[in-house]
């Protein structure tokens, strides 16, 4: 990626050495939340039941860094110039459809730390909290999609970004709030229908801003679209499912497939208008 034109975002609040520690607290986690988080620690919808899931005991708490000026290392400024990237875009693509776009803060932690969807844990992966507008990363996550899901590559970490702020862009237009009212009145199978969509709906949303963030201030090089390919394959729930159990079970999709992940960022990428991420009207996915 390219950032001689960018800036960098001052809602990145820093959370990271205040305290909360690597371990998981509480009375240990059990084998089939082990399972149920290799399979849903990527890209989560309401993370609350799975992070309040992932603890037997009382949420631990965690002491955080005041939300003071964030760390200059090279990662942290990397993101700040991600989130601006966000930042710029959306609220370029809000005014032209008669809207004020609403930035989200991006937590770095370590660990685990407070939100207000439950203890977020480095173990779920980066994920965007509606209760509190605020987009979650342990910053190891990259060096976790580097090494174990062979998904390198700058654009591969800006992806995971621009797909959490595409949930948040979900929250802002009433999207995520009607799709869990009707998950809560759903029964399993059609919730799990539901959230893929939403999930893919999110991914078609970071290709529109990849499109519309080129368009403006020329940040893609070669290899870039190819290195967010990789990574949205890399966490489809089939080779989640695969790599945790050794088979896939369509039916209990949350996020959808490799293929399913990587043709919505596409479509996103080569429109780069919203009417084109429209998941819940698509007969195919």
């Amino acid at each position: 990626m390219r950032f001689d034109n960018s800036r960098e975002s001052d809602n990145v609040e820093d959370r990271r050495g205040g305290g909360g520690g690597r371990s998981v607290g509480g009375r240990g986690i059990g084998i089939g939340t082990i399972v149920l988080a290799l399979v849903a620690m990527y890209f989560g919808v309401d993370p609350s039941v799975v992070l309040n899931q992932a603890t037997n005991g009382p949420a631990p708490s965690a002491v955080s860094r005041p939300a003071g000026p964030p760390a200059n290392d090279a990662e942290a400024k990397f993101v700040r110039h991600v989130l601006a990237e966000t930042e710029d875009t959306w609220a370029q693509i809000f005014k032209d459809n008669g809207k004020q776009y609403a930035a989200p803060t991006l937590v770095l932690f370590e660990g685990r730390t407070p939100t207000a969807c439950g203890t977020g844990q480095s173990a779920m992966g980066p994920f965007y909290c509606p209760g509190d507008q605020k987009v979650y990363i342990d910053l190891a996550f990259y060096q976790e999609l580097k090494s174990r899901y062979k998904a390198p590559g700058d654009f591969a970490q800006a992806y995971v970004i621009a797909h959490e702020v595409g949930h948040h862009v979900q929250n802002l237009l009433g999207i995520s709030g009607k799709v869990q009212a009707a998950r809560q009145r759903a029964g399993e199978r059609e919730a799990n229908a539901l959230s893929v969509r939403l999930e893919l709906q999110a991914d078609c949303l970071a290709g529109v801003w990849a499109k519309n963030a080129d368009a403006a201030r020329n940040i893609l090089e070669a290899g870039d679209v190819e290195e967010a390919l990789a990574a949205a394959s890399a966490i489809g729930d089939d080779n989640l499912q695969k790599q945790a159990q050794g088979y896939a079970v369509p039916d209990s999709f949350t996020h959808g497939s490799a293929e399913q992940r990587m043709r919505w960022f596409k479509r996103g990428m080569a429109s780069g208008q919203l009417g084109v991420c429209n998941t819940f009207q698509s007969k195919a996915l």
